[in-house]
């Protein structure tokens, strides 16, 4: 890729705004929560991940989302001091008992062992039980790509999404993510939700003055909203409202099919596990909300040799991108090219916070007793 390409941001930021570097947000994350008494390598670990997401342009899990955790923190939900371990280790298989911990950790520690258990196994396969949310789910399964291997990761979340023909919450968003390692960057990266989006994309739209359109939620007695972020958003949060499914609420645009992956990723992550399920995952802020998680780690080199995979996923990745292209799309992206790009692109140029968003962080930063000492690159105020 050249450095021309690299300037690119798969989504415009909304004005009023600032970017910020990398580095200096992301140990600013980390400072507020060793200050609420986070062990500093766990609190490394939820800067990160909170940081990478905004880094790909995933908003919705970035680092507006350190209020959740704070909140989870400071009611007591969330254990700062887990001990957390293998219930079940049985060959290429286990289940981790995250002891109400901090997502983020539980997921990367369980991944790390399903590494692990690959290279000797061929495969690793790891279950997480009484666990928090873990953030972008793509960020456990480029875990797996870093050491050569192939990365599967799914977890269920609270209640926020309709079954198909119902209109009320009851599956989590539950987002797979699949990765691949590539003789070059990017690596093939899909990581998506199974509802239409993702509730954080709806909080996100609230903060920045941006309206819902119609066909991500639907009312409690059938009709579809569409407009003001936040009062949709509140609804949600009253159970006046649900996500749609991945789909839509219709088996003719394939809502059916969305419901039936959630449903999957909860037997996996949820009745498997010995977590919590569908409208039993507790939020943030709730005591013992057993959240599931499942990491999958494939070692590519006990299936082919991994030059001969590399030439491969090549050739499928150089067939797709010689596709005749619609007349409407100006390139064919393989998944995890857009993410890739932005992140390359915020690695040099900053991270767009908007103005709503950073001072909800100074709010915190003052409750915690940090500074809000992030580095600002540029403003957009208009």
């Amino acid at each position: 890729m050249t450095d021309t390409y690299l300037l690119f941001e798969k989504e415009r930021p909304t004005p009023p705004y600032i970017r910020v570097t990398a580095n200096s947000l992301k140990r600013f994350v980390k400072e507020v929560f060793v200050a609420l008494g986070v062990r500093e390598g766990d609190a490394e670990v939820v800067a990160d991940v909170l940081v990478t997401a905004d880094l790909m342009g995933v908003s919705s899990h970035g680092v507006q989302r350190v209020e959740r955790y704070v909140a989870g923190i400071e009611c007591g939900a969330v254990n700062i001091d887990p001990e957390m371990r293998l219930a079940v280790d049985s060959g290429a298989v286990g289940v981790l008992d995250a002891d109400n911990g901090l997502g983020h950790v539980a997921a990367l520690k369980a991944m790390m062992i399903a590494i692990e258990k690959a290279g000797q196994f061929g495969a690793g396969v790891i279950l997480v039980r009484r666990s928090h949310h873990y953030g972008i789910a793509g960020y456990y399964a480029l875990k797996a790509v870093e050491r050569g291997m192939i990365g599967i990761s799914m977890t269920n979340s609270e209640s926020l999404v309709a079954y198909i023909g119902t209109v009320e919450r009851y599956l989590g968003t539950n987002p797979i993510a699949f990765a691949a390692p590539r003789r070059h960057p990017p690596p093939l990266l899909y990581d998506g939700a199974l509802s239409v989006v993702p509730v954080g994309k709806i909080e996100v739209y609230g903060k920045v003055g941006k309206e819902v359109p119609a066909g991500w939620v639907i009312g409690s007695n059938g009709e579809i909203l569409q407009g003001d972020a936040r009062r949709i958003h509140e609804a949600i949060k009253k159970r006046e409202a649900a996500i749609l499914p991945l789909g839509g609420y219709l088996e003719e645009f394939g809502g059916h099919k969305g419901s039936g992956l959630a449903l999957m990723v909860d037997v996996l992550c949820g009745v498997l596990s010995g977590a919590a399920w569908g409208s039993h995952v507790g939020y943030t802020t709730v005591k013992n909300a057993n959240v599931g998680h499942t990491l999958i780690a494939l070692d590519i080199s006990k299936f082919m040799e991994l030059g001969e995979f590399y030439d491969r996923l090549e050739h499928m990745v150089s067939d797709i991108k010689s596709l005749r292209k619609s007349p409407w799309a100006e390139n064919i992206w393989i998944p995890g090219e857009k993410a890739w790009l932005t992140m390359q692109t915020r690695l040099k140029i900053g991270i767009p916070l908007h103005l709503n968003i950073a001072e909800g962080l100074k709010k915190i930063a003052s409750k915690v007793g940090v500074k809000f000492d992030v580095e600002v690159v540029e403003e957009h105020l208009t």
